[in-house]
């Protein structure tokens, strides 16, 4: 075996662990490594990409006619007036390619859905692809905005209607939305050292990490889901909420790992809980929301206090792209929380911005976000580079007019049969709940154990804390990754497995090593009580 402390590495983020077991499971050149460690995707819409492809190929057409008098290879700026009828006239030629089908659907839909001019929507999506300006608004191209506000409305809202406009941030890939909310917060006063912040656990490592570095020296208030109500929040748990010492509340929602989604009822204690705070700051990462069924957000329930957080990246298996957004209504908290700070503070941050604005006081949370991202002073280069903003509405169009769910309906078979697989292959039943989505599945090893061999191995499992020994074990007998429940605040010993990533059949062959391996403690075990 490569690694024998394994208690070591107890305290490394499981992103970083995981590079560990890598190593292990890589060490046997005859074996295939089985990584289902990240939640990496290995499906992802090809419709949009066609159309990315086709407008492409159109945008750089339009590009040379600027400058057709001039040698091969030299192209300029497309001209706005007639790109609709000119778009018409190269899709005669193109008509049965996916490509132009889907984007000459786009061109209907935004203009009878969204009420978007057809001819400047079509000249800033083939401005983008070209990439040839600055992103101008910086933060989101408006035609963008409207398309992906859209989408996180059908999305994130289900039966209920918007309560008033939202505002959206086109950023790297969710991480980025997340570096920069915590940053803004800070430099804005809003949060500093010793504040308290809560967090709906298990939950994405970095939610843990970010806000106790130095530069945030946060106090995190646990709000703890309960396994056995399929992980959502108990009462006794959302009343922590009430404490006006806690200033932001996050969760990721449908949660990382168990991937619940929270509940209708849950969703309304917590609507209830915020009535009584209407100051508090609320952060919801929905990036799985698009698999979960009848999906609501928090964004939606609690719409003043909450700043939604959305990527691409997942859904569509566009990770590479970094495509994020946040999203923020009109009339929000953060920009109350924002004119309650003291003179003092507003001083200092009038001069912060006033290179912006000559009414500083005025520049909302989002733009603020916009300005910090690019340490103010570079505010006028900020933004996301608009051929990825132009990807991530062609991604959002496919979503709103997919109107019989087809690509949704099969990324969520997808998955879920995978997960079936998973467990049958483990030798125990498959829970499913109601509120189960199955993007990760938390392989609780005690419980299975305990279910397996009865409860005094189970207890004897949890004294000999073997959770993260199991996984190396695992990586080194079996080439298994699986990353440490541990590392996302989970109680149990548990392992969190992404059904995203691989194939079938290699999720039957989680499954039977994972059986393997408990078994093998199962002997160890019945040696140590002999």
């Amino acid at each position: 075996m490569l690694e024998r402390n394994f208690k070591q590495y107890a305290a490394l983020s499981p992103f970083e662990l995981k590079d560990k077991l890598i190593a292990v499971a890589s060490s046997d050149a005859q074996r295939l490594m089985l990584n289902a460690g990240r939640g990496n995707p290995n499906f992802l819409a090809t419709l949009p990409r066609w159309a990315f492809l086709s407008l492409g190929d159109f945008a750089l057409r339009e590009s040379e006619r600027s400058y057709s008098y001039l040698d091969s290879g030299f192209g300029g700026l497309p001209e706005h007036e007639g790109i609709v009828q000119r778009f018409e006239s190269y899709a005669v030629n193109h008509r049965q390619t996916d490509g132009v089908r889907f984007l000459r659907a786009a061109i209907s839909y935004v203009s009878d859905q969204l009420g978007l001019n057809r001819d400047a929507f079509l000249f800033e999506m083939v401005s983008a692809f070209l990439g040839s300006t600055y992103p101008t608004p910086p933060r989101m191209l408006c035609h963008v905005e409207e398309i992906v506000k859209a989408y996180l409305a059908q999305e994130m809202f289900g039966p209920l209607r918007p309560s008033g406009a939202f505002s959206v941030f086109a950023t790297e890939g969710g991480t980025a939305a997340m570096t920069y909310i915590f940053q803004t917060l800070r430099v804005n006063g809003l949060i500093k050292p010793g504040d308290k912040i809560a967090m709906a656990t298990p939950i994405f490592s970095p939610y843990l990490e970010i806000p106790v570095l130095a530069e945030y020296g946060l106090e995190i208030v646990d709000i703890r889901m309960d396994r056995v109500d399929d992980w959502q929040l108990p009462q006794a748990e959302i009343d922590k909420l009430i404490d006006p010492a806690i200033k932001i509340f996050c969760l990721v929602n449908p949660s990382n790992p168990p991937s619940s989604k929270l509940s209708d009822a849950v969703l309304d204690q917590l609507a209830a809980t915020v009535a009584k705070r209407p100051n508090l700051l609320i952060v919801t990462d929905d990036v799985y929301g698009t698999f979960a069924d009848d999906f609501v957000s928090l964004f939606a329930k609690c719409p003043k206090n909450t700043l939604c957080v959305y990527s691409f990246s997942k859904f569509f298996g566009a990770t590479g792209w970094r495509l994020g957004a946040m999203a923020l209504h009109e009339d929000n908290a953060f920009d109350a929380a924002l004119a309650a700070l003291p003179e003092t503070t507003k001083l200092l941050l009038d001069k912060r911005y006033s290179s912006l604005t000559t009414t500083p006081r005025n520049l909302r949370f989002i733009d603020r976000l916009v300005a910090d991202s690019r340490a103010v002073a570079l505010n006028h280069t900020a933004g996301l580079s608009v051929p990825q903003q132009l990807q991530m509405a062609l991604f959002a169009l496919s979503g709103l007019m997919d109107r019989e769910h087809r690509y949704k309906d099969a990324a969520k078979q997808l998955i879920r049969k995978r997960y079936l697989t998973l467990y049958r292959h483990m030798g125990v039943a498959a829970p499913h709940e109601l509120n189960d989505v199955n993007y990760y599945s938390l392989i609780d090893l005690q419980e299975i154990g305990g279910t397996l061999y009865g409860p005094e191995f189970k207890a004897w499992f949890i004294r000999s804390n073997l959770g993260v020994s199991f996984l190396f074990r695992l990586a080194e007998e079996t080439g298994v990754v699986l990353l440490p429940g541990n590392g996302f605040e989970v109680v149990d010993t548990s392992a969190r497995v992404s059904l995203a990533n691989l194939t079938e059949i290699e999720y039957a062959s989680i499954g039977k090593f994972t059986r393997q391996v408990l078994d093998e403690c199962h002997a160890d075990f019945v040696k140590a009580a002999a």
